[in-house]
């Protein structure tokens, strides 16, 4: 029988140092791309467009000579031609709830005077453009575009700019139909790091923007760091992970379910349950078994299940499975039990990149249809840091509108601090202004 990684007791022996372990194991790629991919964005940077057509050919076997690294209106068409209505109608249906949601993110200006008169606020705009990538081959998936996109057009962003490999010329019709849906035609037959470095410095066909999104292998994610403070990014995301905190109310089934549905991602992903009951673990162990006979990604799935998948039996689990949650700071956090435990389980959760409340509520529908967003924190960044959102396309701007009484009121202090750190030009910027001066 396939059996987790971390199969574990609070009760044994090396218990703290096994936690020690699963939180310290390492599932991003280990391999070096650092350099490499520093030398592609150099080539990227001084060679432009020559340097995007020789690196399609070399990694994707996409010549875009003729056809330029836009995609055409035509095979735009003939990707949207092998979209069925069912899947047309699926995908508008995803659109319109996660605009939704994510409309109601959306942050207000502000500006008021207080006593002394002095005006205090912010102002919030978007940033003019923003690249989105969109991974090729099997990891095409249009509900992350539509993750990506519609954040950005919530914010207003006046330009987005879509690149993807197209192996062997191959372009996913989803995700066509997802950018034609949301009006986005500027489409690049461009992945890679080689697709990160034109988004961020530009080349003659490919304009540069503010900030890159989108999920993307080693390459891509080592691309999107190195650019960084050229352009902003959303994250460095790692492997997919799940985290289920549950009781024996529950169906060991479907838990597996649940665990197994982030392990078909990727080899490296990470499913581990914590629970108070030994004989309910076991039984999702065994669950999780039997439904890995019947899955088409079962290598896929039982690799990262025996590689990185972990039962944790605890002997509280609001008090103890709450810390520990806390400490795994997951992707995504499943809680399900009795209802006095759940609703203290999610009091006590603070650090998750998404929540997903009661036994009806799988993690699979907010990677869809539900409306929040499926693009989270890894490698226990939620306990610093948040999904992606509106705020990932806008900036603030503080304002400050001081009156003659106003400066009456902050100028002294201010030449005082100013003269204390030896920086005569800004007290004088406040001297002058003073009445009489």
């Amino acid at each position: 029988m396939t059996t987790p990684k971390y199969n574990l007791n609070v009760k044994q022996a090396d218990y703290d140092q096994q936690i020690e372990l699963l939180l310290g194991s390492k599932r991003e790629s280990s391999e070096d791309v650092r350099r490499k991919v520093s030398d592609i964005i150099d080539t990227v940077r001084r060679r432009g467009d020559e340097a995007l057509f020789e690196l399609n050919r070399m990694f994707d076997r996409s010549d875009r000579r003729e056809k330029g690294l836009r995609l055409t209106a035509d095979e735009r068409e003939a990707a949207l031609e092998q979209v069925t209505k069912e899947q047309k109608s699926a995908l508008e249906f995803a659109a319109d709830r996660i605009r939704t949601y994510h409309e109601k993110h959306l942050p207000s200006d502000q500006f008021d005077v207080d006593h002394m008169g002095v005006g205090l606020g912010w102002r919030w705009t978007a940033v003019d453009a923003t690249g989105v990538y969109v991974p090729g081959g099997t990891a095409a998936y249009p509900s992350t575009m539509l993750m990506n996109v519609i954040p950005a057009q919530v914010a207003k962003v006046k330009r987005i700019a879509m690149v993807t490999p197209l192996t062997d010329d191959q372009v996913n019709p989803l995700v066509v139909a997802a950018a034609e849906m949301l009006g986005i035609d500027e489409i690049y037959a461009v992945g890679g790091a080689q697709a990160v470095a034109a988004l961020a410095y530009g080349t003659k066909t490919i304009a540069p923007v503010d900030c890159i999104v989108g999920p993307g292998n080693a390459y891509v994610a080592a691309a999107k760091r190195e650019v960084y403070g050229q352009v902003g990014i959303d994250q460095i995301a790692g492997p997919s992970e799940i985290l289920v905190v549950a009781d024996n109310s529950n169906n060991p089934e479907w838990i597996a379910a649940d665990l197994l549905s982030q392990a078909e991602h990727d080899p490296s992903s990470q499913s581990l349950l914590i629970t108070d009951n030994a004989q309910f673990g076991e039984e999702v162990i065994q669950a999780v078994a039997q439904q890995l006979e019947t899955l088409p990604r079962k290598k896929i799935a039982g690799r990262s299940w025996q590689d990185f998948g972990g039962v944790i039996v605890v002997d509280d689990l609001v008090g103890q499975g709450a810390a520990l949650a806390n400490r795994v700071a997951a992707e995504h956090c499943l809680i399900s039990g009795r209802a006095d435990v759940q609703q203290a389980l999610f009091d006590n959760i603070r650090h998750a990149g998404a929540i997903f409340l009661g036994p009806h509520t799988p993690e699979t529908l907010s990677d869809y249809v539900a409306g929040p967003n499926h693009v989270l924190p890894t490698s226990r960044s939620a306990r610093f840091s948040s999904g992606l959102g509106v705020m990932n396309f806008m900036k603030r701007t503080s304002v400050l509108s001081v009156s003659r009484q106003g400066l009456e009121h902050l100028g002294a202090p201010a030449i005082t601090l100013a003269q204390a750190e030896g920086l005569d030009a800004h007290a004088r910027a406040v001297q002058i202004r003073e009445p009489g001066k």
